[in-house]
């Protein structure tokens, strides 16, 4: 059984992914995703077995099909369902040598953020 939207879990308290989850949902015209900030609320991510810091670190979605998505693969699965312009993008991540990259890439700059906003409970979490 499908879901009816894609279920985007993103980390609230972050400007940064507010700001561009924002920019998300106003170019959302068919309103595909249903934006859960999960600094707030994280329930649902708990049926995943996911915990708070992890979902925090990185950006989850479920797609209609129940399927998880995580970190790069959220982004290519929110970009996919958005405009022509974003959609390509999202096939050109797909490929392997720029999609390895990307994880990368992303997996350093997650860190990063995270650690710069001082989250305590990634502390005690080995997520690198």
């Amino acid at each position: 059984m499908g879901l009816d939207t894609i279920k985007v879990y993103f980390d609230g308290n972050c400007g940064l992914c507010s700001k561009e989850i924002n920019y998300y949902k106003k170019i959302d015209k068919k309103n595909t995703f249903d934006w859960i900030n999960i600094y707030n609320d994280d329930t649902d991510l708990n049926k995943f077995g996911i915990t708070k810091p992890e979902a925090l670190m990185e950006l989850h979605a479920l797609d209609k099909d129940g399927k998880m998505h995580k970190g790069v693969d959220s982004f290519i699965l929110i970009w996919k369902n958005l405009s022509l312009l974003w959609r390509v993008l999202g096939i050109i991540v797909s490929f392997f040598p720029v999609y390895i990259t990307a994880k990368f890439i992303y997996k350093k700059f997650a860190i990063q953020r995270f650690n710069k906003l001082g989250y305590c409970e990634i502390k005690s979490t080995n997520l690198s």
